[in-house]
Formats: C-alpha cells, sequence, structure tokens
C-alpha cells in the first residue's frame, strides 16, 4: 500500500517525484508507460530552446537547494562554466530533455514500461488500486492517493483529421529528411513549433529546390506576450482570481489570453524575418506566408500528396493548395485518460465533461486524493501548462499527501492586484 501513485512521468510528475525523493515518510511510485524519459523527442532541434528561464527546472522554484535542480545536472555533466560563460537564461530544448532523463535515473520511484490500463477503488481499504500492462504481463499497485499526469496528445483538427496521425509536429524530426525531399512543404500552424519548424526548413541549405509555405488562422504572427508586468498572471494572486470567477467568466478571459501563453517568442520572429531577408539578398526567397488562414478541409490524394481547402477570413475566398510535404503544428489538448472511467463516479465533472479542479489542484468529490498536472486549464488558467508554476502546483500536491507544508507555498508575489480590493479614504488635511 503506497501513500501515492503518479501517473505518467512528463516533467510535472517527474517534479513531483524529485520533491518527494527527500520525504522519507511518503511511499510513493510513479508509473510511465515508455521505455525512457522524453520530452517531446520529435521537436528537440538542436537550436530551440526553452520559452522559461533555468530556474523552471523541475525543483528550483520550490527548493532552491534540491540535488535534482537543474545547474546540479549541469555541475555533475560539467557543464556549469560552459552554461555561465554563454549568458543566457534559457536553455536548450534537448539540453533539459537530457535533464529530465538524468533526474529519472536518480529517483527509485520511477517504474517504466509501466502502462496503466485501468484504475479502480477498493471500497474495502479505501484505496486506489492501479493495473499496469509490462512487458512482462501485468502489474498491480495501490495507493490512498493519486497524481494524473498524463500530458497532452497531439491535437489534429477536425479539417484535417483524415490525414494521418504523424502529420503531426510531433514526428517532425523523425520525418524531417523526407520533408526536404519534398518539392513544396506546407506548415500549418500559428505558435512556437510552427515557426521553429518554418526556420529550421528556411535555413535548410542543401541546395535542394522547395517551395516552403506558412499559413496561420491568426491575423498576425502574433509573439509572446513576455512582459514582466503580464508575467505576473502566473502568479498565485491572479490564480486565485481567475478560479474565484464564474465558469462563464473563466472560459471568456481564458480565450483572450491566448497570445500570452501560444505565442511565438520575439527573438524567433526576427530570426525569421532576418532569415528571409538574407535570403532575399539573391533573389526573392522561395517562401510564402499566410495569415488569416483556415484549412476547412484536406484530402491525401492516391499519389500520397495533399489537397488543402484554404479559406481567408476576411475575405471568404476558397481554393485548394496541393503539397507533397505537410506539417501540423496544431498543437495540444487535454483528454480525460481511459482508465480512469472505472472510478469516472468518484471525480467532480464541470458542464464539459471536463475536471472540475478545485484550487488545490483536486479532482475527487470526496476523497481519497485524485490530484491532476496540467489538466486545469480551464479552471486555473495559462499558469497550467507553465513549467516555472509546476513546482508551485507540485508544492500544493505534497502537502496535501503529508498534511504538512514540505516547501512555503508563497501567497502574494504580485505588484499589482487583480480583484477590486478596499482602499482607505485620503486622509485630509488638516488647516491650521
Amino acid at each position: 500500500m503506497h501513500d501515492v501513485i503518479g501517473i505518467g512521468l512528463g516533467p510535472f510528475n517527474l517534479g513531483l517525484a524529485a520533491l518527494l525523493d527527500p520525504v522519507d515518510d511518503v511511499d510513493d511510485v510513479f508509473l510511465e508507460a515508455r521505455d525512457a524519459i522524453m520530452w517531446h523527442p520529435g521537436m528537440l532541434l538542436p537550436d530551440s530552446r526553452l520559452q522559461t528561464p533555468f530556474m523552471s527546472d523541475l525543483v528550483t522554484m520550490a527548493d532552491p537547494t534540491s540535488r535534482h535542480s537543474f545547474l546540479q545536472h549541469l555541475k555533475e555533466t560539467g557543464r556549469l562554466y560552459p552554461f555561465y560563460i554563454r549568458e543566457s537564461f534559457y536553455p536548450l530544448r534537448r539540453e533539459f530533455d537530457a535533464y529530465c532523463r538524468w533526474v529519472s535515473e536518480r529517483l527509485e520511484s520511477v517504474r517504466l514500461s509501466r502502462r496503466v490500463t485501468s484504475v479502480t477503488f477498493d471500497e474495502n481499504q479505501r484505496a486506489y488500486v492501479v493495473r499496469a500492462s509490462t512487458p512482462d504481463g501485468e502489474e498491480t499497485y495501490a495507493a490512498r492517493s493519486l497524481v494524473v499526469g498524463t500530458g497532452t496528445p497531439p491535437h489534429v483538427p477536425d479539417s484535417c483529421g483524415g490525414l494521418p496521425a504523424e502529420l503531426h509536429n510531433s514526428t517532425y524530426l523523425q520525418r524531417r529528411a523526407a520533408l526536404l525531399d519534398c518539392r513544396r512543404v506546407v506548415v500549418v500552424g500559428s505558435g512556437q513549433s510552427a515557426a521553429e519548424i518554418f526556420r529550421d526548413l528556411l535555413a535548410a541549405d542543401d541546395g535542394r529546390e522547395r517551395e516552403v509555405i506558412w499559413l496561420t488562422r491568426s491575423p498576425r504572427f502574433f509573439p509572446l506576450e513576455y512582459t514582466k508586468l503580464t508575467l505576473e498572471m502566473t502568479s498565485p494572486e491572479y490564480v486565485d482570481h481567475l478560479h474565484a470567477l464564474p465558469p462563464e467568466r473563466r472560459e471568456s478571459l481564458i480565450t483572450s489570453q491566448a497570445q500570452l501563453y501560444k505565442g511565438i517568442s520575439g527573438d524567433l520572429v526576427d530570426e525569421i524575418y532576418d532569415a528571409l531577408y538574407a535570403a532575399g539578398v539573391e533573389g526573392p526567397p522561395n517562401t510564402r506566408l499566410f495569415t488569416n488562414t483556415v484549412v476547412t478541409g484536406s484530402v491525401q490524394e492516391p499519389d500520397g500528396t495533399y489537397r488543402l481547402t484554404v479559406r481567408h477570413a476576411d475575405t471568404g475566398e476558397e481554393r485548394d493548395l496541393e503539397t507533397d510535404g505537410l506539417v501540423l503544428a496544431t498543437g495540444y489538448r487535454h483528454e480525460v485518460p481511459a482508465f480512469l472511467a472505472p472510478v469516472a463516479d468518484r471525480i467532480r465533472w464541470d458542464g464539459r465533461g471536463r475536471f472540475d479542479v478545485t484550487r488545490d489542484y483536486r479532482v475527487d468529490v470526496d476523497g481519497p486524493p485524485i490530484w491532476v498536472q496540467n489538466a486545469e486549464l480551464h479552471t486555473h488558467g495559462f499558469a497550467a501548462p507553465d513549467l516555472g508554476m509546476a513546482a508551485y502546483r507540485n508544492s500544493f500536491i505534497v502537502r496535501g499527501i503529508t498534511g504538512r507544508e514540505v516547501y512555503p507555498i508563497e501567497t502574494r508575489i504580485a505588484h499589482q492586484e487583480f480583484g477590486l480590493p478596499e482602499v482607505a479614504p485620503l486622509r485630509r488635511k488638516v488647516s491650521a
């Protein structure tokens, strides 16, 4: 009987495992379906960087002294001084991926190659029973609480639903060589991944002629808003404010905040422009960039090429676009894991069939606890997928597991206020 079972080992649950590592009175185990820890392996382009500073590692914002910090990883791998001399707060994605693997290999609680197939509830023991398939058969675990961190699977819009799943950008590196051999590559998407792929294809100076087209439904190539007062909207105070709002108002706010977490880093936008400018010295670059353009339909032809029907949002015009190379950088969406079906009656749901997540990240009706990781965008806002707020959320979960505040939880860090508080009356001058 474990105290807690974590299901899934992306950065969020891996961070929880690392923070629980020194807590001697907690018996925890974390189950991961894959054979190794990999963080978006299809997008580990050589020069791609995190959009958050190195302090948004697995543990630092909860415990700066942890032996599982990114700086400790650099020290032990002989890269601390090169990182210091580089003078950039933003690690490469490849080294963050290596760091996550380094942490996982140091944790006794991690169990790889365990694909969870079902979660049931044992009323007599008041415990969750987790069954997982392994290369050798099936294993059964029991715990007094669960943390579900299964991540967000690739999302393909309905207009492209009939196309092969591997066209999603999550497999880009595996397909890159074949894409470079195409006469035309169309990249569909509005965010960081689409921009990184467009830049990569633009920079591929291999002597082959190819046209690269970038379609975005956004009215412009939105830069990620990363100003300091905007960043305070990932603060505990803003999460408190947003969570307390009526669901309809939350939905409206979160929809309007897309560029706060879905945009393109400003540096990358400028790098793309500079690359286009340099490519144009000897004539117009063989690229096309379309804004306000929505893919309304798609089909794969018998010869393996693709035909997209695209509509311009301003003019309403529709046209067909043929291509032999296609990348759908259309993001990720949370899905409720099928293995939770047997305990669905023990989980809080909202009117749209999503988790109804409490302020302290629980979804169980009345216990034992079930916490979720990065499944609360609709209740907690864009702090949910933010790496920098993961240790904050995990501090809540550790407190819930242990019954004490192992890692101090900040309650007020912002200079601004998000509600309408009482303001003291102005003091009147007293005349002489």
